[in-house]
């Protein structure tokens, strides 16, 4: 395996380098030849001067980004407990971008944290309170097309201008105080933290909406000290490093979003995580409730309808729904009147272990708000022809089986609606320090007739470079092994099912040649010489981009990733692929992969 790692890797290389020297020669030498994001050294950003647009902005803010060195010893801090300066830091740079704590003070927070379900979470909040006619702002990551996807306005990303323009303000402050103050400038999330702080102050939103980004404690949304209410969604294994390799572990950093006297909600958690929420909230004095069903919710005898596909959107949505309430009856609205003090409310809920907040009738703004959610991204089916691409960012044990649940009863039924036969293939990749093997395990009982896996790249040429989706946190060849990891993760869980799995289909694959010759495809599979055996037989493929591998996984059928050719393409495959009614592709387990996958399908998105 370590031979076929070393030799895939630098046959990539040799192609990358092949680009860089023609697309050097093109542009007239070699200096703006490397695609940029394979880069691993931002570089320097200049400041603004009249005529950037919005590009220059993403530019500056991508150099920001910690390359995966610095990032590396970062976790190790982390793990040595060193963290306790993080929010002292955020506070500095707060002030040096010109606003006071007393300011963020100001903002009418619902605050939320978790391991899956927070950004769901938070999309029906925002929703359900813009129905009332409130200006909301929402923060969330990551992006999926473009940056400014974080921070919304009204249900949509800021706009290009607005961005452009409220990102040099405090691009420049930072900048102008660093050496004054002897600092230094923020990380990347840090930056785009205090971006929304400052977005939100000067376009005077009524509720801010914020998800946090890992954990709670010590994450740099924690540096709010006066929000309205606090959630938890559902709690599980991730970023272990940086969180703990436990559940409670991780709820005690979850638990570190609670405020003295706030009031907090969280949906049903296992005993161990729940018990330490509930000791976190005693310690820092804030009532904690645990949500109701969301089927004790009564609207005029109609059960609620999400606009969120899958059964474990329903959790979330209790939670929105207690977390609009409470913030509704802070503001005093007459729909939900205040019946007594905060502080009086706190003090009562402490003195029970863990009360259950009441089910209520909810508004029919609170009712159209979880019909109508959108959430791109998260169990998003999009219909191509004869291409179905099941899409859901699942990247955790806990939201993978929830992937898998939904994915399973989607396809089934699009599977009986269609006549001819109906071809499974998985698109799968992850990032960071996730365990691949585990989640490929629990998707293996969706009976894939092929799997896909690639880096989080578009084009390995990089044509057309995004600069919103460029990333410097991890090294070219750590995404190849990655990809190649997972792929040998795949054929071991899948070998002991291939004569019953692939067998229908024997061995009837084109010539590996085909696909090295074809240069329309540009030689888009990993595969060479001996080692193309080896990958085809097991019907999984490594490719180096995903537009390479969208290209191959759908044959052709799909004409928005199609080339611009004068003649039609022809692209390698098994006959299986090839004659099959319908190709339903599921593509999970990395935001960023999804991204990657909707700024190729839906144009629009980046706009």
């Amino acid at each position: 395996m370590a031979r076929l790692f070393r030799a895939l890797v630098k046959a990539l290389r040799r192609r990358v380098k092949a680009e860089e020297r023609r697309k050097g020669a093109a542009l007239g030498g070699p200096k703006d030849a490397w695609p940029a994001s394979y880069s691993t050294a931002p570089t320097k950003a200049a400041l603004h001067i009249p005529g950037m647009d919005y590009q220059d902005a993403v530019q500056a803010l991508n150099t920001l980004q910690t390359n995966a060195s610095t990032l590396e010893q970062i976790r190790r801090d982390r793990e040595r407990g060193q963290t306790q300066g993080t929010l002292e830091a955020m506070k500095s740079f707060v002030r040096r971008a010109g606003m006071t704590i007393e300011e963020l003070d100001q903002l009418a927070i619902i605050h939320v944290t978790g391991t899956k379900g927070k950004g769901s979470t938070c999309a029906f909040c925002e929703n359900i309170l813009r129905n009332y006619g409130l200006k909301t702002g929402f923060y969330s990551s990551p992006h999926l097309v473009q940056v400014r996807e974080r921070i919304r306005i009204n249900g949509k990303p800021i706009s290009k201008d607005l961005f452009t323009k409220y990102f040099w303000q405090v691009y420049n402050r930072l900048e102008e105080t660093k050496d004054r103050d002897s600092g230094a400038m923020p990380a990347y999330f840090r930056f785009l933290t205090i971006l929304a702080f400052h977005i939100f102050l000067h376009e005077k939103i009524d509720v801010a909406i914020l998800e946090v980004g890992i954990g709670g404690a010590y994450d740099c949304t924690n540096i709010i000290r006066r929000p309205v209410v606090c959630g938890v969604s559902s709690l599980g294994i991730d970023h272990v490093s940086i969180l703990g390799d436990t559940m409670e572990k991780i709820a005690w950093q979850k638990g570190g979003i609670f405020k003295p006297g706030v009031p907090a909600f969280s949906v049903p958690q296992p005993s161990g995580p729940m018990a330490v929420l509930v000791e976190r909230a005693k310690e820092i004095g804030c009532s904690l409730q645990l949500c109701s069903d969301l089927e004790d919710f009564q609207f005029e005898r109609e059960k609620l309808t999400l606009g969120l596909a899958g059964n474990h959107q329903k959790l979330n949505a209790s939670l929105a729904l207690q977390l609009c309430r409470e913030w509704l009856q802070y503001h005093h609205h007459p729909d939900f009147p205040q019946l007594q003090g905060r502080q009086d409310h706190a003090e009562q809920h402490l003195k029970r272990s863990l009360p259950v907040s009441s089910a209520f009738c909810p508004s029919t703004a609170m009712v159209e708000g979880l019909r109508n959610t959108e959430w791109l991204g998260r169990s998003q089916i999009l219909k191509r022809g004869s291409v179905t691409y099941y899409i859901d960012g699942a990247h955790t044990i806990g939201s993978i089986k929830a992937c898998v649940t939904w994915f399973r009863e989607q396809s089934s039924k699009e599977a009986k609606s269609v006549k001819g036969p109906v071809v499974r293939l998985l698109l799968f990749n992850t990032t960071g320090e996730r365990d691949a093997a585990a989640l490929l395990k629990l998707l293996a009982p969706c009976q894939f007739d092929f799997a896909v896996f690639c880096p989080n790249l578009l084009d390995v040429a990089q044509k057309n470079p995004n600069p919103d989706q460029k990333n410097y946190t991890v090294s070219l060849e750590n995404m190849l092994s990655r990809c190649l990891e997972n792929h040998h993760a795949w054929c071991k869980l899948t070998e002991v099912k291939r004569d019953n799995l692939w067998g229908s289909f024997g061995s009837a694959l084109e010539s590996p040649a085909v696909l090295v010759k074809n240069s329309d495809f540009d030689g888009g599979a990993l595969l060479m010489n001996e080692l193309q055996c080896e990958l085809m037989t097991a019907r999984a493929l490594v490719f180096p981009c995903i537009n390479k591998g969208l290209l191959w996984a759908t044959q052709g059928r799909d004409p928005g990733l199609q080339p611009a050719l004068a003649t039609p393409l022809h692209i390698a495959g098994p006959i299986a692929l090839k004659e099959a009614s319908t190709v339903q592709i599921l593509i999970t387990g990395s935001l960023h992969l999804v991204g990657g996958c909707l700024k190729l399908l839906d144009q629009s998105l980046s706009q």
